[in-house]
């Protein structure tokens, strides 16, 4: 099973994979960037090229976001959390995004609002009935948000620790949901993945399925 799901991942969506695990570790540990790209095995050039085009793209992407924070803050008299107004700014702009980038645009320009946090359901099942049962073995999906599977990537560090990202791919076109990088592999590393995977998509009811043996289904109401 392992084997197949890799292979389901295209390069260049691995490629991406890498630069985003060496950008994150870079960002919360401190790890030289030059020792995560030997031990990604990519070159350093290309580290960069990614992230200055990347945040080039990304500036521009932010100013159009962030334009429509403040009409969407304004037009409900700042009575919406960032989780709603990520909600809101995805269906706006028919678009992904991630709860904690929506966040931190409205840090950045002090945009405060009464958050509740939304409790999940996880309901507990066997490896055998979620693997076998529910995915039947099929891979693939027709259309996106049918049916996500994780991937969990370990990194062995120069100083002898190890870190994981986890990450949820969309089997219709490989494209990564979400992602979280950790020093544990556990169901807890899963789990925070999923619930920024739903924050995103907080309509979606896609099939979920992990190797760890369970099945998780957000509630909508």
């Amino acid at each position: 099973m392992e084997g197949s799901r890799k292979k389901a991942i295209s390069t260049k969506r691995l490629q991406e994979y890498k630069y985003i695990s060496i950008k994150e570790l870079h960002k919360k540990n401190g790890y030289p960037i030059a020792d995560l790209c030997n031990l990604a095995g990519i070159a350093r050039s290309s580290y960069y090229k990614w992230i200055n085009r990347s945040e080039t793209e990304l500036d521009k992407e932010n100013s159009i976001i962030l334009k429509e924070i403040v009409k969407l803050y304004e037009d409900v008299n700042g009575i919406y959390g960032y989780r709603r107004i990520t909600m809101n700014i995805n269906r706006l702009l028919d678009k992904q995004y991630n709860h904690k980038r929506i966040y931190r645009l409205m840090k950045s320009i002090n945009m405060r609002s009464v958050i509740r946090k939304k409790r999940k359901h996880y309901i507990q099942s066997t490896p055998q009935i979620t693997a076998e049962n529910k995915l039947n073995r099929e891979f693939y999906a027709k259309k996106p948000n049918e049916k996500w599977l994780t991937d969990v990537t370990e990194f062995k560090l120069l100083n002898g620790k190890k870190a994981y990202l986890s990450a949820i791919f969309d089997l219709a076109d490989k494209s990564i949901v979400s992602y979280v990088v950790g020093h544990s592999n556990n169901n807890q590393l899963v789990f925070d993945t999923f619930d920024l995977a739903v924050s995103a998509n907080p309509t979606a009811k896609p099939l979920f399925h992990s190797d760890r043996g369970f099945q998780v289904r957000q509630e909508v109401a």
